[in-house]
Formats: C-alpha cells, structure tokens, sequence
C-alpha cells in the first residue's frame, strides 16, 4: 500500500463554523458551566418549533433522559418546509446517480412535493401518529422520501439494509411491530439485480408477517415480482393519486422518530429507539460544526440509508441544513474503481464522506490500475474529506489525504455509533490540527473520558473504556421494546450506572488530549464498516443441520478492518480437504441466507471440538490467536482439551 503522505500539514480552514481554538473552548466552557442552558440555547437557535420547550433535560428517570420534552416540533417540517421561502424551493436538494449512471436531481420544492404524497398515501392506508413503517429499500431518492415521509405524519420508521435476508428482515419486522412495509421489485448494486420484493415477501410469510396490511413497492427495475392483491400496492400509483400538501404531525420532542436495528453482543438485534428533537438537532449540528456546511456546497455520503450514518447524514442531517447532497445507488468499484472519483468531478463534491473499507479498496485498485488513480480525475472542488464506520489506519489516511485530497483538504475521522444519533469526537476543520489515525477531542457539549472497569479515570496515556460521563440531546432512549438491556448494556452497574458505556477501547494523548479508539471491547466485529454480533453469527451456523457447535471471532483485515473467521464442530466426522470446502461453501452460503451477505465468514475452520476451560467455557482467546495466525504461546492449563487447537490451524 502507497503512503503518499502529505508534503506539509494540512491547513486549518478559515472562516469555518466554529472558527479557531478559542471559539472551540469557549463553548466547552459554556457546555460544562450550565448544560442545560447551553443545549436550550442551541434548540432554539437551529430548529424551528410550533410550541416551545419549557424544560430542555428530564433526568428524574436515569438513564432514561428526555430532553425538551414539552416542546412540539415535526422533523419533515425541520428538513423540508422551512426551507422553501425566499427561493429555498427551487434549492436542489437531491442530485441522484443510479448504478448505471443515470442521473435524477430534485429541488426541496419538489421533494417536499414528494414527501407529502406519500405522506398522504400512508395516512390513507391508514398509518396513525406512532404506528411503526417498514423500510427495505435500495439506496434512492425513495428510500429518503419514504423516511421523510414517516416522519411527517409522526409514524416511526425501521429502515433495513437491502443487503439483510429474509429472516434477518422478517425478526426485526415482528420484533418492532410493523403494520407497513415499504420495499423495491428489486434492487441494482454493480450491474446486478437483487429481488427484494421476493425476499420481503418471504420475510412476510413467516410468523408473525400477516400483522402487515400494506406493502408498497417501488418500481426500480420493471422486474416480474410476486403480487397479493389487496395487500401490494405500487408506490408510483398511489403517490400520483395523492395531494401534494400534506400537514404534519407535530409531535412532541421525545416522539420515536425511528427504531434501527444493530447488532449486539447478544444473539438478538437490538432496536435502537432514537427521539425526534434531540436527534435532529445533533444531526443539523455536526453539519455545521463537523463538516462546516456551506450554501456552495455540494455534500456526499456514501453510506446506505440502512445503516445510522444514511440516516444522520443522508437523511435528516443535509436536509435539516438546507444543503445541497449526491446519492449513489451504486459500488465504487462499479463499472471500474474510478467510478468515486469521476463522480466527484461530474457532480462538483466538495465535501465527501466515506468508510475507511472504500479507501482501502480503491488504494489497492489504483495501485494495481494507474488508469483508475484519484491523479486522473479532476477533483478540484473538494475542501473536506470525511471518513466513518471505523477508525481509519494511519497510512490509509495520508493516502486519502494526499491523493484525493491533495494535500489541502482537512480528513475528518469522525467517530460516533448508532446509539449517539451523530458524532461525537470528532477533528474540527477550523479548530484541531490532525493526526492520522486520532479522532482528535469531544465535539462541544461532549463529555467523553476514559475509565477502568470499576469507572474510574485512567490516566491520558493509558488504555480503557471509552464512556461519557453526561447525556446528551441526541442519545438512544431505548432499546425498543427491551429497557432493561438498555440500562445493563449501555449504563452498566459495574461502571456506577450513570456513565454511558461506548463498548469501545480508547487511549488519551497526554501531550494533546486527543482520543484514539482502539477498537471494541465486546463481542461485536466491525466489518467494512458494519457491526455484526458475533452471537448472531454463532446462532446461525449453529442452527444448521450438520453443526454442533460454532465460535466466531474477528481477526485483522487490511481492506475490511476485520474479517468473520469461524471455528465450527459438526454432528459427524470432521471433514478434510475437498469435503472441509464443500461444507465450508455450504455454510457460508446458509449464513447468507439466514443473515445476510455480510455475514458470511472469509474462514471457517473445522475442530472436532472446542477449546473449552473445565466449566465448559469457549477459550476464545486461544481461537484470536489461531485466526491471527500466531503462535499459541498462552498459558493452556485451564484448557480441558487443548489438543484440538492445531485441529483448527487450517482454514477449508
């Protein structure tokens, strides 16, 4: 991999949103001598309300916060209405490229058009204030349409990744309670067609499916697609039949906006219930602040809406705004790996945000491709650079910084997680000095530390637990439907209660204080970006008809972050050779089916048992080392069977 690292240091940004160290310490200082006061005057300064708050936080119930709770608001209204006086109408709020490069832009006037059609739509087939909307959509502008719309008349939505399977669609369906599925004929990713509808209908024939009355489809391809009359509707027809006002449901602040579903250390998916005024008001404010979004700017993420950042930063956090952002139906790689960057000069991105998985991909592309290296393409009008879903190795970093970035655009490597609503520490382009590989200080307001496992304070320099130690307006509420998980996974008794647990490692510069994460210290893989529970996984293989037993761990990747490598027992012989592969294909292939592509282990290794303590307990320590590749040098005496180790030496 090429460093290309930046021949100077990349320059601060003048004039930015928040404009210098000083500007930065000043609303630190205001965040920790009166919080209250401080998020109230930031409510009222970037959203617009129809009845004001009165109290900002409610923490009589902690950890289960509320904030401005008596003020009513609507965030389709936050996002789209506020915007169209003056000119604001003829604003383009959405530039849309399709897979095979067909483009679709919408101003706000005609996406708020859209909006209230489907809005209206809803309300006909009967969706109330607080019934809960299915999403298994694409990405497309109607994947955004359909989510502006649930917020508009106060339905919470679930949007799921296209990329999830029948089951994975079907758990989180039933689990939420949704009486609406919103779905596509089929969807179009690197030149091939994926058939949702087929997918969601399998989902639907399951237990529990016939609780959806309504299944809207989206006509993306013109595919033939299963039809039950009466329940299957397209979107096209029923939006053409629709008024292209609709007046929203104001809603208190604390309303579900929505519920997304993340994987947990626990064989379930968790919901994650995220409010409406304080989510959106974080998502409009790290626009600002993080990204210093500008009226001449042209904003892309390349996230899915199935995944938090579409939904902050896609979604809710651009249109908040008022700005002007791209949407790709498609891959980077697709149709070559240049395809990111003839993009950027095509549509005139100045900022771009992505994951570090991309980056590395497209590095290695255009180290074995000159013909696709970032130098060919006119990428003139970028002024930030942003990365998500992991934290970004340091050489990858320079490389982005460098080749994409040329040396003068700020690489902003953000982090946050689905349960913050929006970043939390975060470099800020006017203020922090970068470092590769650090994601600098806390965003104002933020009150991150670094603890031991009885929650006290380590010193900067030393490895702990990443927690926050006050709420804030754009936290997860809830788990949906599961409160005591919320409180024993996020608030753990052992850390006090009362600090907010990020699952993370980090460790603290002494010299600049900034934060580095090192990654997570529960049983979560971070995956291109994506976090996948190893418990899920596990349930999966094990529920295979062949499989006795199934232990998963991650192991370093240098384009993914992590790799799934999985240590498997059958019922039968443990196979060799071209029987091992053929079983290893079978399984993967059932791991697809039963979760998703994503899923699908890059290794799986065969045992004839596993490598247990004495009271039964998986070693899964010795597993990371096998799956490493090291030598195990550990101690073993715990271990009950420890020949069975060099079993799993050999990946099929």
């Amino acid at each position: 991999m090429s460093s290309g690292a930046p021949n100077a240091p990349i320059p601060l940004l003048a004039g930015a949103a928040i404009d210098g160290m000083n500007a930065y310490r000043a609303l630190v200082e205001e965040a920790q001598r009166d919080p209250e006061a401080y998020w109230a005057r930031l409510a009222r300064e970037h959203l617009d309300w129809q009845r004001p708050f009165t109290r900002t936080l409610d923490a009589t119930n902690a950890p289960f916060f509320k904030w401005f709770d008596d003020g009513l608001l609507n965030a389709s209204y936050n996002c789209l209405d506020r915007h169209l006086a003056n000119g604001g109408a003829a604003r383009t709020a959405l530039i849309f490229e399709a897979d095979g490069g067909e483009v679709t832009t919408l101003s706000y006037g005609e996406l708020h058009a859209r909006v209230c059609r489907v809005a209206n739509a809803l309300r006909e087939r009967g969706v109330r204030r607080g019934d809960r909307v299915m999403i298994y959509l694409p990405m497309s502008v109607e994947g955004v349409v359909a989510m502006q719309a649930c917020a508009r008349i106060g339905a919470p939505h679930s949007v799921v990744f296209g990329g999830f399977s029948a089951k994975s669609l079907h758990e989180r369906m039933v689990n939420v309670g949704a009486c609406v599925l919103i779905t596509a004929d089929e969807q179009v990713r690197g030149g091939r067609h994926l058939p949702l509808k087929t997918i969601a209908d399998e989902a639907l024939s399951m237990d529990g499916g016939e609780n959806v009355h309504t299944v809207i489809v989206y006509r993306r391809t013109g595919g033939a697609v299963p039809w039950q009359a009466g329940r299957d509707v397209w979107l096209h027809e029923i939006e053409a039949a629709q008024s292209a006002a609709c007046e929203p449901e104001w809603v208190d602040a604390e309303h579900p906006l929505f519920i997304l579903y993340t994987s947990g250390s626990t064989g379930t998916p968790k919901g994650v219930q995220h409010s409406t005024g304080g989510y959106l008001l974080w998502a409009a404010l790290t626009m600002k602040w993080t990204f210093d979004i500008r009226a001449s700017d042209v904003f892309w993420c390349t996230a899915d809406i199935g995944w938090i950042t579409g939904h902050s930063y896609i979604c809710y956090g651009p249109t908040a705004v008022g700005a002007t952002q791209v949407i790709f139906e498609g891959v980077p790689t697709w149709p070559d790996a240049g395809r990111f960057w003839q993009m950027i000069g095509r549509h005139k991105v100045s900022i771009f945000y992505t994951a570090p998985t991309a980056i590395r991909s497209l590095i290695k592309a255009a180290d074995s491709h000159p013909e696709v290296h970032p130098s060919r393409y006119d990428l003139g009008t970028l002024r930030l650079l942003g990365t998500v879903g992991e934290p970004i190795n340091p050489d990858a970093w320079r490389w982005f910084a460098a080749e994409v970035g040329g040396g003068r655009c700020p690489v902003l490597d953000t982090f946050w997680q689905t349960e913050t609503g929006g970043h939390m520490i975060a470099p800020l382009p006017g203020v922090t000095p970068l470092v590769p590989g650090s994601c600098t200080l806390p965003l104002p307001g933020i009150e991150a530390a670094i603890v031991d496992e009885s929650g006290r304070d380590v010193p900067n320099g030393n490895g702990g637990l990443l927690v926050i130690k006050r709420p804030w307006p754009s936290m997860l509420r809830t788990v949906w439907g599961n409160p005591a998980r919320y409180r024993a996974g996020y608030f753990p008794e052992e850390l006090g209660g009362t600090l907010y647990l990020a699952g993370d490692g980090a460790i603290r510069d002494p010299h600049t204080g900034y934060f580095t994460i090192t990654g997570r210290v529960d049983d979560v893989l971070n995956v291109s970006g994506h976090r996948m529970g190893t418990a899920e996984i596990e349930s999966a293989l094990a529920a295979h008809p062949e499989v006795a037993e199934a232990a998963v761990v991650g192991r370093p990747d240098a384009t993914t972050g992590e790799a799934i490598v999985a240590f498997v027992v059958l019922k039968g012989q443990r196979p060799v050779d071209a029987e091992a592969q053929r079983v290893a294909d079978a399984l993967r292939a059932w791991v697809g089916h039963e979760i998703g592509p994503i899923a699908k282990p890059r290794e799986i290794r065969f045992g004839d048992a596993m490598p247990k303590t004495r009271s039964g307990k998986i070693v899964r320590r010795l597993l990371r080392s096998v799956a490493k590749g090291e030598a195990i040098e550990q101690d073993t005496s715990t271990v009950e069977n420890p020949a069975v180790i060099s079993q799993f030496s050999k990946a099929a």
